[in-house]
């Protein structure tokens, strides 16, 4: 089975973030970037589940500008076997973002897409919810646990207490 897995460049969580000074958004210059720490967590559970056997293939998919190829060969590097990277020199918004990988979910026909809960920069929290209604696939989300037997996934949902 087919993995495909999204993760974002966002500013590294260690950095503190500083607001331009004509207060219009977040200054990124000489900012220190790094994979978003929940699309991490997603690239590994695709590779937990490439080691059981289950998954043949995993597939990151970023969409940004050019330097996300370093979230992407950071993907590749944890384990992931290709990358996609899809080039916008603006921000995409996630609804955006759904119908851009709601596209390569088409082409690629993985069987299964993980991805992290959230991001960090915009905490929207929206996007993994629009893809499956785009695609017309069942979701789990705040998944602590994947559990994958033949064509059926099992998720142990994360709940607050």
């Amino acid at each position: 089975m087919k993995v495909l897995v999204p993760v974002k460049r966002v500013i590294d969580y260690n950095v503190k973030p500083r607001v331009k000074m004509d207060g219009t958004g977040v200054d990124l210059a000489n900012v220190k970037m790094s994979m978003n720490p929940f699309d991490e967590i997603a690239v590994e559970e695709a590779i937990r589940l490439k080691e059981k056997g289950i998954a043949t293939e995993i597939v990151a998919v970023s969409i940004g500008e050019q330097k996300a190829q370093e979230t992407l060969r950071t993907a590749l590097a944890m384990g992931a076997d290709r990358a996609i990277l899809i080039v916008s020199e603006t921000e995409v918004e996630p609804l955006g973002v759904a119908k851009l990988l709601a596209k390569i979910v088409e082409e690629e026909a993985p069987g299964l897409v993980i991805l992290g809960k959230q991001a960090i920069d915009d905490d929207s929290n929206q996007t993994g919810q629009m893809l499956a209604a785009l695609t017309g696939r069942p979701q789990g989300t705040f998944a602590s646990k994947v559990e994958v037997e033949g064509d059926s996934v099992k998720v142990t949902r994360e709940v607050d207490g």
